[in-house]
Formats: structure tokens, sequence, C-alpha cells
């Protein structure tokens, strides 16, 4: 899903990614461009690089609620914060419990 928001006169494009199990959305990645094409370009240029540049992520997590189900989900990331500000995208940061963060191997 694309999100586009304008900022001080460019253009913030968030990629949101949804997981079927479980329904939830996440950050993908985020860009600014000078209009809509430049930040599509960048986030061309981003999906296509990605895995060579970040590292991967493990994130184990529960939703505060009725369902108790530990979810396991997977983040490419700068750092273990930014896999975290991937995870509580868009919702309040008490509405979930992390119970691991985990930097996977070079495979």
């Amino acid at each position: 899903m694309f999100e586009y928001r304008n900022i001080e006169g460019k253009i913030k494009l968030d990629l949101i990614t949804i997981n079927p199990r479980h329904n939830q959305s996440f950050l993908f990645h985020s860009v600014i461009g000078s209009d809509k094409v430049d930040a599509l370009n960048k986030m061309l240029d981003y999906v296509e690089h990605y895995k060579e540049k970040e590292s991967s992520y493990t994130i184990q997590w529960i939703a505060k609620g009725n369902n108790k189900e530990l979810h396991t989900s997977y983040f490419r990331a700068s750092s273990i914060y930014d896999a975290l500000d991937k995870l509580y995208y868009g919702r309040d940061s008490n509405t979930i419990t992390v119970f691991s963060v985990v930097l996977n191997p070079v495979a």
C-alpha cells in the first residue's frame, strides 16, 4: 500500500506491507521526493537494492488484547531501532509487547 504525504513542499512516500496471517500492517520503507514520480523512483531504487544495503532482523511480539498469540515478523533495516520503528509504524507503542529482536546472520 502506498501512502503519500506533503511535508514542507516535498512528497513523503511510505510503502506499507500487510501480513495476511494476522492482518497487521508494517512500514516497509519511507522516501522523500520532490514530487510523486521522484518519490516512486527513489522507492523503486530502494526495493531493487535493499537486501544488499540493510540487515535482516527477526522480531517476536504479541498484540495486547484478547489474542495473545506470539507472532514472528521479519524486517530489513539499518539498525535495531529502524526495525522497531517499522514494527510500530502507525500504532501506539503500548499496543504491542516485543519479546525479542534478533539480528539475523548474513547468509
